[in-house]
């Protein structure tokens, strides 16, 4: 599948900004569209770098055309303050954004989602995650993939304590039989797996949901 246009939300995230990095070199991509609201501070002929305001969707949703649409958006309690703005920034910003390019004929929808997504979870979190992954699912794209990560190891651009001490106790915990499909991934790995899927499209099923188990062995 060569000469295709990515989109990417969310690419000053751990994962999204792998996915640009990688998209970037592969030539399978002839043009990567990012949409962002901060300069990600790369220049490459390939990259087209939109600088928007996810308020006001209406104002830039026509120029969500391409081929594939990545979506790797999001934020914790903590830096968003509330969890009406973290809902809105994990789910309503992604929703509109993923309603947008179906309706622009966009074919292919990769999401981050979130390992214990559940519509029907009684934490905030992984019911957010839940319904995300109902709606998007209902949108007209010819493939979706959903992926569920369960706690994300590497280099961000910010810096999360409470993460980096997650990573420490999962990482101990994990060593105990049974609880192996908690242990962390590397934004790295889920990028790659993300391009993979999107790149093997039209072998595989209409719409498929990715385990932690299931990330890490599809590079295999």
């Amino acid at each position: 599948m060569k000469n295709q246009t990515a989109i990417v939300i969310g690419a000053t995230g751990l994962i999204g900004f792998k996915l640009v990095k990688h998209i970037l070199e592969d030539d399978n991509f002839s043009c990567l569209k990012v949409f962002t609201r901060r300069t990600l501070g790369i220049n490459n002929k390939k990259l087209e770098e939109n600088l928007v305001d996810f308020d006001r969707i209406e104002e830039w949703k026509e120029q969500l055309k391409g081929d594939v649409l990545f979506s790797a958006m999001g934020t914790t309690l903590q830096k968003a303050g509330s969890k009406a703005v973290q809902y809105k920034i994990d789910y309503t910003y992604q929703y509109e954004t993923a309603l947008a390019a179906a309706n622009n004929g966009v074919k292919i929808y990769c999401l981050v989602s979130s390992a214990g997504a559940n519509p029907r979870s009684s934490l905030f979190y992984s019911r957010m995650k839940g319904e995300l992954d109902q709606a998007v699912e209902a949108l007209p794209f010819r493939n979706i993939f959903i992926f569920r990560p369960s706690i994300l190891d590497g280099e961000r651009q910010e810096s999360r304590r409470g993460e980096k001490i997650g990573l420490v106790l999962t990482g101990f915990f994990t060593k105990i039989p049974g609880l192996t499909k908690y242990r962390p991934i590397s934004g790295e790995l889920v990028a790659e797996a993300m391009i993979h899927v999107s790149q093997t499209a039209p072998k595989r099923k209409e719409s498929e949901v990715f385990t932690l188990e299931e990330i890490f062995s599809l590079l295999n």
